[in-house]
């Protein structure tokens, strides 16, 4: 999963995020940096009684913390959401040393390569490049 810094570096150079079920997000500067929620449409707890255990579908969970506004998250892309945002321009995927390389393709038709530890942020990287050209 990418680190808090990278994402909250592609928020900063413009990446939208239309919140979807199954989306990843984190509450920065609360104390929380290191849980990651999810968007759902449903909260599925576990409760123990008696005769073992019961998962139990609740629409609302009760805790301190109602509704956030949209800004005040930051959105943690999957991999697989990142190689979509380079559409056309991903080019390949590679395994190097220490790591995934994504090599992708800018407006000018040249290609650039981004290197990270794992292929999400590797993605995530790539990504950043291309907005970062853009503004």
């Amino acid at each position: 999963m990418l680190d808090l810094a990278l994402a909250q570096q592609l928020r900063k150079a413009g990446l939208a995020w239309n919140p979807l079920p199954g989306d990843r997000f984190v509450l920065p500067d609360r104390g929380m940096d290191e849980e990651v929620f999810v968007v759902s449409n449903m909260v599925v707890e576990v409760h123990d009684v008696p005769g073992g255990q019961v998962i139990g579908f609740n629409g609302t969970t009760e805790w301190a913390l109602d509704s956030l506004e949209q800004q005040q998250v930051v959105w943690m892309p999957r991999e697989t959401q990142l190689r979509e945002l380079l559409a056309m321009r991903f080019v390949s995927l590679e395994s190097v040393t220490g790591g995934f390389a994504v090599t992708f393709s800018r407006n000018d038709g040249t290609t650039l390569r981004e290197v990270d530890a794992d292929a999400e942020s590797a993605y995530a990287r790539a990504v950043l490049a291309v907005l970062e050209a853009k503004g």
